[in-house]
């Protein structure tokens, strides 16, 4: 099973920047422990993690981090991000999208 990063407001900066100075590519997943298509899209982010190297997942629980959850500005669940640099970013959407259709966003950056 993938291990995904728990951060919340006091932890996301560290394991943010622990991910760009390995040189990962960084997706951060914004959902709830209530919302259904939060654990499909999870499901999807673990066969994701079979399939590339260099990735690291962060999740943010939006009822635990208000403060991220408004930061980036996430309205839906659940809500992705994909960062190749702090300052790059791939994707910024909301909804499940298949692994194979990220891997392909990922890839296409490259």
């Amino acid at each position: 099973m993938v291990a995904f990063i728990e951060v919340d407001e006091d932890n996301f900066e560290r394991e943010l920047g622990k991910a760009f100075e390995q040189k990962h590519t960084v997706i951060i997943k914004f959902g709830s422990e209530y919302c259904d298509p939060c654990h499909a899209l999870e499901c999807e982010l673990e066969e994701l993690d079979e399939m590339l190297k260099n990735l690291t997942i962060l999740m943010v629980d939006t009822n635990e981090a208000p403060a991220l959850t408004e930061q980036f500005d996430v309205y839906q669940l659940p809500t992705m991000l994909i960062y190749k640099e702090r300052e790059r970013t791939l994707y910024h959407g909301a909804g499940v999208i298949l692994a194979s259709d990220i891997q392909k966003l990922i890839e296409k950056a490259d």
